[in-house]
């Protein structure tokens, strides 16, 4: 998997490559779906859910340079596999899951790859986890339409974000940089993913 999909993929920085190289993904999807778990694509949990393909996920990482003293929010953590990648970066991770059963699963995979320092919160992913900020980067496993000012405002002033950002059944992957209340966004590459619970946009009807 890292050979052929994430360092063809320009991603090279060490912390990265020797974290999704130690975190075993087949030990974070469902069992029927194990036998694909390395594949150049999501794994679909079921509902609308994903784990991250891997070059999706790597080259995200790569944007953000996590740092081994930063608080990272993930959002969406599902079965825990990004949340267990990151935490290998990070000082800690806050992982917010509102279903309760991927939550509660997220768990026990967390637990059985010692991954000690993410702690799975299961809430509204657009409340995101207000208690345990602000955080210095914030990481969606899936994607958006829209975010949250709920979320927004628990970045840190110079923190970090990103999400797929979905228009149709197109998608870009966008970084922001928050400076005061403001957040600047870049496109960083191409990528898709189902839309997150709470992530849609509210349509508006107009007369």
């Amino acid at each position: 998997m890292v050979d052929c999909q994430v360092r063809p993929s320009d991603v090279t920085k060490f912390p990265i490559i020797d974290s999704m190289l130690r975190v075993p993904r087949e030990g974070f999807v469902p069992a029927s779906k194990r036998e694909v778990a390395y594949a150049g694509a999501h794994v679909d949990l079921g509902d609308g859910r994903v784990v991250l393909d891997p070059r999706s996920l790597a080259k995200m990482l790569d944007f953000l340079d996590i740092g081994p003293e930063e608080l990272v929010l993930n959002i969406g953590c599902g079965l825990g596999y990004e949340s267990a990648v990151i935490a290998h970066m990070a000082e800690a991770v806050i992982a917010v899951e509102e279903d309760e059963h991927l939550a509660a699963e997220a768990e026990a995979n967390l637990l059985a790859n010692s991954a000690d320092n993410v702690v799975v919160i299961t809430g509204a992913l657009a409340e995101g986890a207000a208690k345990h900020g602000p955080y210095d980067v914030v990481v969606f496993n899936g994607g958006v339409e829209t975010i949250s000012d709920a979320v927004l405002a628990q970045v840190k002033d110079g923190g970090r974000i990103a999400a797929i950002f979905m228009d149709g059944q197109a998608g870009q992957c966008r970084v922001g940089l928050k400076t005061g209340v403001h957040v600047a966004w870049r496109n960083a590459f191409d990528a898709t993913a189902p839309v997150l619970p709470g992530m849609e946009k509210v349509l508006e009807f107009t007369l």
